[in-house]
């Protein structure tokens, strides 16, 4: 969940002295540093070995490493499984590296965004609010049980499972499924 109260505490203990910033949450059994760049600790997560290929393939490695700041929607292994049977692996084939490169910059906002900051923005805005990406996609954030969700442009809901992520380079939400452009 977002706002259990040790979290709350530690992000206003963050706010208040830096030297005594929460750590980040373990992610596919690793690790995270707030040191490391978004691929440097992507790499390292088991739950996101078919993610950092997909990454890598579009050559969007590079990118990511960059100094952002990035906000990533990171799918897991198991929300690229849900996807039709063969579809990552015709997405990572060399001729299909521009709608693999759509669909997984359709994952990143050029902002550093954390939960709070965006149910702050639902909250704001009547429940809903639009996520512009740097894909060109836009999806609608809402919450629901405390936990940030995005419907993308096919009626398909990624539930953030793993929020504020810090890294170098700008912030990562893991989530349980992939979400797609509007066709």
């Amino acid at each position: 969940m977002f706002f259990k109260p040790t979290a709350i505490a530690l992000t206003l203990t963050a706010f208040a002295a830096p030297a005594l910033a929460a750590e980040n949450p373990m992610v596919g059994g690793a690790a995270m540093y707030d040191t490391k760049n978004i691929v440097e600790n992507a790499v390292n997560s088991a739950d996101h070995t078919t993610l950092v290929a997909a990454v890598q393939a579009a050559g969007l490695a590079e990118t990511l490493s960059g100094e952002g700041p990035f906000t990533v929607f990171a799918p897991t292994n198991e929300a690229f499984a849900k996807l039709p049977a063969g579809t990552v692996e015709n997405l990572l084939k060399p001729e299909n590296k521009e709608m693999l490169t759509k669909i997984l910059t359709c994952h990143v906002v050029a902002a550093n965004a954390s939960a709070e900051a965006i149910m702050g923005m639902i909250a704001d805005e009547g429940g809903k609010h639009p996520v512009k990406t740097v894909g060109g996609c836009e999806f609608t954030a809402t919450s629901k049980d405390g936990k940030v969700m995005l419907e993308d442009g096919q009626g398909n809901i990624a539930t953030v499972t793993i929020a504020d992520v810090n890294q170098s380079n700008g912030v990562i939400h893991v989530i349980d499924t992939v979400l797609l452009p509007k066709m």
